[in-house]
């Protein structure tokens, strides 16, 4: 193959096959081995049961401390009304054997009751008890009854302690001294308790929630991922494009966020595969049309040694137009490299290159499509000349073309050109149908501006690159009356002092 033909086959593989590569896929074997504690949904069902587990703990603090407190409550009441039937008994002490009924039935070592500034035991054990914390209920502080309370649950079973608390609404109190081995087996009791139901509670949640969020969650994300993947494995696929469903929420909007770039890449890659074809197709057509060409210039070389001078003159212009078309043979694939040639900038007269896009393009005052030159003929501009006359080629050309369906009279190209300073303004305008909105919104665009049915839309590529190059800039200018009007500048090198 050519070097041509290998060009070609490099812009296939840059342009199709490496944006292809570059997505690396993932089979969907390797997503049914994803491990069931690294899967998302198993992620979400823990931490909801962690969260709700939190959150009781966050319950279970004030409601062990209140339990605590109604626990002594309950045995401070007991007491309580057994110490009032004592009280109402003549100033005697009881026997023995009540006492000792009195103090289990209670679940005390001994019970005192305090009125005004006397105290008064009513039973007590044989052998008094050495008190190691004292409490008092009608004195409440939410830290202080929870230290107390988790100081019981975690190291109680074998403290005496003395509760004391109001009888009522009298001004007499109740004082029991008693262990806290039944206290802190209550409270273990409900902590259990406690414990079953934040289990229990914790899981139906957890399994709510996770219903809930499977639905309106992972699902869509695990469907936006099997399109992403399908998309990977064939990307022109129109069937590959997810299709989003109905919604206002975020993942319904990334679903059609997702479908649209998809929509656009694929249209991206069949545009670059159209150029990677027509690079070679080009290329084949390439080869024999250089030999072709070379063969009409060795016979405009003949025609140029002839006595007739009709036959010199023209002989002078084919073999010109001969020599461009081989350049451009050389370079046709230009386009799908990463940019053009630099230009090989000189002073040039424009004129001559003006009149000569005239004569390739067969425009004159004797056709149908009239060709007005307004250059000087001492205008000069700084540039590289067979790149220029590309442009001007390209930009006349497409006029050409449009006013070829134009029913109207006087058709006519106009080029002027006027130098500014250190830049030249070329502008190229006829009076033909205008340029329609679709190729105005795609102007500069390969296979996507084109005007006419099968045009590829390059020349203005081409010239807009070209330009560029030149440190130039080319656009299209708005006109009341028909017609098209694009205008470039050519701006002159800085000259070194």
């Amino acid at each position: 193959m050519s070097r041509f033909g290998s060009h070609a086959a490099g812009v296939s593989e840059t342009y199709v096959d490496k944006a292809v590569k570059t997505v690396q896929p993932i089979s969907p074997a390797e997503i049914g081995t994803i491990p069931l504690a690294s899967r998302l949904s198993s992620k979400l069902l823990v931490l909801t049961v962690i969260f709700v587990v939190l959150a009781e703990i966050l319950i279970y603090v004030p409601s062990i401390t209140d339990m605590r407190l109604d626990w002594l409550r309950d045995r401070l009441n007991t007491a309580a009304a057994a110490a009032i039937v004592v009280d109402g008994l003549p100033n005697i002490e009881l026997p023995r054997p009540l006492q000792d009924d009195t103090l289990v039935a209670t679940g005390t070592k001994a019970i005192a009751l305090h009125k005004a500034d006397i105290t008064r035991m009513i039973v007590v054990s044989e052998v008094p008890p050495s008190v190691n914390a004292r409490f008092d209920l009608s004195e409440r502080e939410f830290l202080r009854d929870a230290r107390d309370a988790f100081s019981t649950l975690f190291f109680g079973g074998h403290e005496v302690f003395s509760v004391r608390g109001p009888i009522g609404d009298s001004s007499m109190e109740i004082e029991l001294v008693m262990t806290d081995r039944a206290l802190r087996k209550a409270m273990l009791a409900y902590t259990r308790e406690i414990l079953l139901f934040t289990v229990f509670i914790s899981f139906v949640t957890a399994s709510m929630i996770f219903l809930v969020i499977n639905r309106t969650l992972i699902r869509p994300v695990a469907r936006m991922t099997s399109s992403m993947q399908a998309f990977a494995d064939d990307p022109s696929s129109p069937s590959a494009i997810i299709q989003p469903q109905k919604g206002n929420d975020e993942l319904a909007l990334a679903a059609r966020h997702l479908a649209s770039m998809q929509g656009d890449l694929q249209r991206t890659l069949r545009q670059q595969k159209n150029l990677a074809d027509l690079g070679l197709a080009v290329s084949k057509i390439n080869h024999d049309m250089r030999n072709i060409l070379s063969s009409a210039q060795l016979m405009s070389d003949r025609l140029a040694d002839d006595g007739d001078p009709v036959a010199r003159g023209l002989s002078s212009k084919l073999v010109r137009t001969l020599g461009r078309a081989i350049g451009y043979s050389s370079d046709v694939l230009s386009y799908g490299r990463a940019s053009e040639t630099a230009p090989r900038r000189a002073r040039i007269a424009l004129r001559p290159l003006v009149e000569d896009t005239a004569e390739i393009l067969g425009l004159g005052p004797d056709t149908d499509i009239g060709f007005r030159v307004d250059v000087a003929a001492e205008l000069t501009i700084d540039a590289d000349a067979e790149q220029i006359f590309r442009v001007l080629y390209n930009l006349c050309r497409n006029s050409a073309q449009a006013l070829e369906t134009d029913d109207n009279a006087g058709k006519a190209i106009t080029v002027t050109a006027i130098r500014q300073g250190d830049q030249v303004e070329v502008v190229v305008d006829d009076n033909g149908p205008g340029m329609p909105s679709k190729a105005r919104d795609n102007l500069f665009s390969a296979f996507r501006g084109s005007v006419r049915a099968g045009g590829t839309g390059l020349g203005l590529v081409i010239a807009r690159e070209l330009i560029a190059a030149h440190g130039g800039q080319v656009r299209l200018d708005e006109k009341d009356e028909r017609g098209t009007r694009f205008v470039f500048t050519i701006p002159d090198r800085p000259t070194s002092l």
